[in-house]
């Protein structure tokens, strides 16, 4: 018997709803959610596509390469950690946990004395963002990254701020950037230049969207500028992760991770920070599905997938949402291993 459950999509940080289709028991696909206040019965490709981390789990932890039961890779771990000094054990964060989940894992990192290391794509949290209907009503649209192929259910409000007559105004990193399509005038220069380009043409009605910078300095001009901004963070509880664990850019990152001798891994770094993780003495993933990261690691605990478990992200404009478990499992949550590596 077909069965449809709701839940939230963890793909960014938009925020949207989806439908997950159940048969006898077991996920076979997604359904759009027609009722949901962000998408509107929308879902992008990673959105329809992100029941693959359910589908490709692990069954097994594993160890050195080798299959094995999740009580002897959990000692494992502990056996690591306890043999070297706190101050070399680091955790890595992206941003893909749970409200929940990342407040056990700060508290986990602050009990031990550990290092923890949050990256947000070299963004930050800015106190004051606009909504998602604050972009579709803009009179212009400055963007910062290809919104539209990227993050399109956002990209989907600046073509409704374009319906209404906004001008749209895009920077981006390839002259086949999708967001060209709709702009009115577009940009390949640098962050900075870009933005002394379109200050004069900025008002209170404004709203600048962007997923990428490229230095520091980009951000303090854009917290200076007079308008609205909507930062689109590229995982799906970035914003809700500023709450427990400061920031780090990927120089800082990489300056702590010089001196680890044990990695704790809570997401897919590989791809995401320009490191040579095989350095590390020991490498430690906590991940559903394979990944590049558990490709290299030492030793690999299986976790539950989002669609296994409750929790609560907050989305790109700071909204809390809660979403609910579509299916039971038998691996454990992190909070779950935490506990266990607490006894």
């Amino acid at each position: 018997m077909l069965k449809i459950k709701h839940t939230l999509c963890p793909s960014c940080s938009v925020g949207c709803g989806i439908n997950v289709v159940l048969n006898e028991g077991e996920i076979v696909g997604t359904f759009p959610y027609k009722r949901h206040p962000i998408n509107a019965g929308k879902n992008c490709l990673n959105g329809k596509n992100s029941i693959d981390y359910y589908l490709n789990k692990f069954k097994k932890a594993i160890v050195s390469n080798h299959e094995t039961d999740i009580d002897t890779a959990i000692s494992d771990v502990s056996k690591e950690l306890n043999s070297i000094d706190s101050s070399s054990v680091t955790i890595l964060c992206l941003g893909n946990n749970s409200v929940e989940e990342i407040e056990a894992i700060k508290n986990f990192a602050e009990s031990k004395n550990y290092n923890i290391a949050f990256y947000a794509d070299d963004l930050k949290d800015f106190k004051e963002v606009a909504s998602y209907e604050e972009v579709a009503n803009a009179s212009s649209v400055f963007v910062i990254g290809d919104l539209l192929y990227e993050n399109p259910l956002i990209g989907r409000r600046i073509v409704h701020a374009k319906q209404k007559g906004a001008k749209v105004y895009a920077l981006g990193k390839s002259e086949k950037s999708v967001t060209f399509n709709i702009a009115d005038e577009t940009f390949n220069s640098s962050v900075q230049e870009f933005l002394n380009a379109i200050e004069s043409k900025i008002d209170e009605s404004s709203v600048i969207v962007f997923n990428y910078v490229d230095s520091k300095e980009d951000l303090d001009k854009l917290e200076s500028i007079k308008c609205k901004v909507l930062p689109v963070f590229s995982n799906s509880n970035s914003k809700g992760t500023f709450d427990f664990v400061e920031s780090k850019s990927l120089d800082e990152i990489v300056e702590l991770l010089e001196n680890t001798k044990a990695l704790l891994v809570f997401d897919d770094v590989v791809d995401k920070l320009d490191y040579d993780f095989t350095r590390i003495s020991k490498l430690i993933s906590f991940a559903c599905c394979e990944n590049d990261t558990t490709k290299i690691s030492d030793i690999v605990i299986p976790i539950k997938t989002w669609l296994e478990q409750d929790g609560s992200f907050v989305n790109a404009m700071g909204e809390v949402q809660n979403f609910s478990s579509v299916i039971e499992s038998d691996n454990l949550s992190i909070i779950e291993i935490i506990d266990k590596l607490n006894e």
